[in-house]
C-alpha cells in the first residue's frame, strides 16, 4: 500500500495476516507526523485474525527454533503496548471475527466500534496457550469476574455483548461504517470529544440477546470469583445441579475440554492483571509465552494446535491430563524468568506526552 497516496488526515490500516514489523514502524512514524490526526484500524474480509499467526509459530518451533517465535511475540507485544499508550486516537472497527493478534491491534485502541457482525473471543485455553496480547490487562478490567469467564472458557461475544461489558465503546450497524469513516475523515481532528461525538451520531443501542452470558453475571461472579480452577468448576457443577440453564453446561464443557495447564496459568495471569498496568501485563505474558514455546513443563501448545488447527480432529491429548496434576510449583515456573543465556526480558520504547487515558494504563 502506498501511504503517500492516502490522505494525511486519517490513516486506514487494512490488516490482513501479520505484518507486525511494518505496523510497528508505521505507528512510530505516524506518532511523530503532525499531519496524522487519527488512525482507523480495520480488517479486510471477515476477520482480523483466526489463528494463522499461531500456526506459523508452531511450524518454526517444530523446526527447532523457538527463538523465532519469541522474536515474533516480542514485536507483537511491543506493538500492543504502543497502541495501548498511543498519543493519537485510534478508532478500531470490529466488523467481523476479532481473535488473537486481531484483538491485540484493535481492542487496545481508544475507540472500539462493534457491529452486528462482530465475534470476539479469546480461545487460547483450547489451544494449550493462554489469553495473551495484553488480555490479562483488559479482561481483568471487565465487570465482576466476567473477564475470568471469557478468558477461561473462550466464550464468543457478539457486538452487543462487547458494548455492554466495555470491550467496545460504541455499536454501529455495518452499513453505516463507510459513512462514519467519511465523517471522521472530514472532521480533521484529534480531539477525543469531537471524535466521540461523531461516532455517537452513527451509533445505536443494540438489544442484548436473552441467551447472552452477560445476563448470568450474578452466577458468573459467584463461580468465577473462586480461588482455583478446581473450585470454579465445582461451583459451576453445583449450580448445574439446581439450574438446568444450557449456559452453565456449556461453560462446564468448555473448561473440561481445555488444557488443564492453560486454565491454571490463565487464571493466575488474569488475577495478576487486576493489579498491574499494561506494560507489566505484557512483560509477564512474554515470559509466559516463551515458557510455553520452550515446552519444558508441558507441550500442550503443540498438541492443541495439532488437534485444532492442523489435523483438526478436535481431540487433544493434554499432559498433564487433569487439573489436580498441575501443581502450584508448575504454574510458578511460567511466571519466572526464562533460563536461557540469549533470552531477555521484554522492554518497551519510552513514552512521553501521553494523554490521560493512556497514562492511566501504565
Amino acid at each position: 500500500m502506498n501511504f503517500s497516496e492516502i490522505s494525511n488526515l486519517v490513516i486506514h490500516f487494512f490488516f490482513s495476516g501479520f505484518q507486525i514489523s511494518r505496523l510497528l514502524d508505521l505507528y512510530l512514524e505516524f506518532e511523530q507526523d503532525p499531519n496524522v490526526k487519527l488512525i482507523v484500524m480495520k480488517g479486510t474480509g471477515r476477520a482480523f485474525c483466526a489463528g494463522g499467526d499461531v500456526a506459523t509459530v508452531v511450524r518454526d518451533i517444530s523446526q527447532g527454533n523457538w527463538r523465532l517465535g519469541a522474536h515474533f511475540f516480542r514485536k507483537e507485544f511491543t506493538l500492543n503496548f504502543l497502541i495501548a499508550t498511543y498519543s493519537k486516537p485510534q478508532v478500531s472497527t470490529l466488523n467481523g471475527i476479532v481473535m488473537g493478534g486481531g484483538a491485540g491491534v484493535s481492542v487496545h485502541g481508544r475507540f472500539r466500534v462493534a457491529t452486528e457482525n462482530t465475534v470476539f473471543a479469546m480461545p487460547e485455553t483450547a489451544l494449550g496457550l493462554f489469553p495473551d496480547i495484553g488480555a490479562s490487562y483488559f479482561l481483568s478490567k471487565l465487570p465482576g469476574f466476567f473477564g475470568e469467564y471469557v478468558g477461561l472458557t473462550g466464550y464468543r461475544l457478539d457486538g452487543a455483548e462487547m458494548l455492554v461489558c466495555g470491550l467496545a465503546t460504541h455499536y454501529v450497524p455495518a452499513e453505516r461504517l463507510s459513512s462514519l469513516e467519511d465523517a471522521l475523515y472530514g472532521a480533521n481532528s484529534s480531539d477525543l470529544a469531537t471524535i466521540s461525538s461523531i461516532i455517537d451520531k452513527f451509533s445505536q443501542v443494540p438489544i442484548l440477546k436473552g441467551t447472552s452470558a452477560y445476563h448470568r453475571l450474578k452466577i458468573i461472579n459467584k463461580c468465577f470469583a473462586r480461588r482455583t480452577v478446581e473450585e470454579i468448576l465445582s461451583a459451576l457443577e453445583g449450580e448445574a445441579a439446581s439450574n438446568k440453564d444450557d449456559w452453565i453446561l456449556s461453560a462446564i464443557d468448555s473448561l473440561k475440554k481445555a488444557s488443564p495447564t492453560s486454565l491454571k496459568i490463565s487464571l493466575r495471569s488474569i488475577r495478576e492483571g487486576r493489579l498491574q498496568g499494561i506494560g507489566k501485563c505484557l512483560a509477564r505474558e512474554y515470559r509466559m509465552v516463551c515458557h510455553v514455546m520452550r515446552g519444558e513443563m508441558s507441550k500442550d501448545f503443540f498438541e492443541g494446535c495439532r488437534a485444532i488447527l492442523i489435523d483438526k480432529d478436535k481431540n487433544p491429548k493434554w499432559q498433564p491430563s487433569k487439573l489436580e496434576l498441575v501443581d502450584e510449583a508448575m504454574v510458578d515456573k511460567y511466571f519466572s524468568r526464562v533460563q536461557d543465556e540469549d533470552w531477555e526480558e521484554l522492554e518497551f520504547p519510552p513514552r512521553s506526552n501521553l494523554p490521560a487515558h493512556a497514562i492511566a494504563k501504565l
